[in-house]
């Protein structure tokens, strides 16, 4: 092996410290640096992330809608490119389910040319209802998840075989439909965070973390393009002042309150 890659997209932080834990564990065990691939923001994107023989790449990506956000698969899909690497593919879902995201990512990555001898499904906070895996990724998850990195090391060094499959649909047909607390699907789409004028300093965070650039950081008030829902302006405001108010979109947050505070367990594949 030549090198240990942690690679992720990672609005709010909870994939990125799944992925370099896991990624740290393999490296220590093969005696390697840790190189660190992050294409939350926009302007990462805009590069091919070319790998090879002799790489070992964890990949990460949150789980949304019981998917690889769609917004971001034709990156993954067009611009990542194993050339004979290694990979083990993780994701990391809200403690509701990770559905046909797991095998949306496996299939991905095998597209692209790596060898995928690894997958993992990480029951982690929820992005817009901590309250869901409050605190998770924790310490007993940090140790099972540099374990985990271990072994992948161990299988790494030994030539192991790729996995046959990961479970979930082959291919993804679906995706998961948010419902509201009513049972009825929960329409937010369109929605996109409010401002508190009263609170809002204009420092230009929520602009800086928003990974489809779609917040004016001189007008915060303003989004330009899309909102994936992923809370990272509202969980990086240091005044506050971000928020969402959509009926639905509160409606819904309120029925996984309800439904999915139970605790959940991670999957590993090797």
């Amino acid at each position: 092996m030549r090198r240990v890659c942690a690679c992720y997209f990672s609005p709010c932080g909870n994939v990125e410290r799944t992925v370099r834990t896991i990624a740290e564990g393999a490296a220590q065990a093969l005696g390697l640096p840790v190189e660190k691939f992050d294409f939350t923001l926009p302007a990462a994107r805009e590069e091919e992330l070319c790998f090879e023989a002799g790489d070992l790449v964890i990949l990460g990506t949150p789980v949304y809608a019981g998917r690889v956000p769609n917004k971001l698969m034709p990156y993954v899909r067009d611009h990542i490119h194993g050339n004979g690497a290694l990979c083990a593919a993780v994701v990391c879902f809200g403690n509701r389910a990770f559905d046909d995201a797991l095998a949306e990512l496996y299939l991905l990555a095998g597209g692209n040319g790596f060898a995928v001898i690894a997958a993992a499904a990480v029951a982690t906070e929820h992005s817009f209802a901590p309250a869901l895996g409050a605190g998770r990724p924790n310490e007993a998850d940090l140790a099972e998840l540099r374990e985990f990195g271990v072994k992948i090391a161990e299988k790494a060094q030994k030539n192991g075989p790729v996995l046959p499959a990961v479970p979930g649909t082959m291919p993804p047909e679906k995706y998961y439909t948010p419902l509201r607390a009513d049972g009825a699907p929960a329409k937010f789409l369109k929605a996109v965070p409010r401002t508190d004028g009263a609170k809002c300093t204009r420092c230009g965070t929520c602009g800086k973390v928003c990974p489809m650039g779609s917040v004016d950081p001189a007008d915060p008030s303003v989004t330009t393009g899309v909102c994936i829902k992923c809370q990272a302006c509202i969980r990086r405001c240091p005044a506050g002042a971000r928020t969402f108010d959509d009926e639905d979109f509160l409606s819904h947050r309120a029925m996984l309150l309800e439904n999915y505070v139970r605790p959940v367990e991670s999957l590993y594949l090797l």
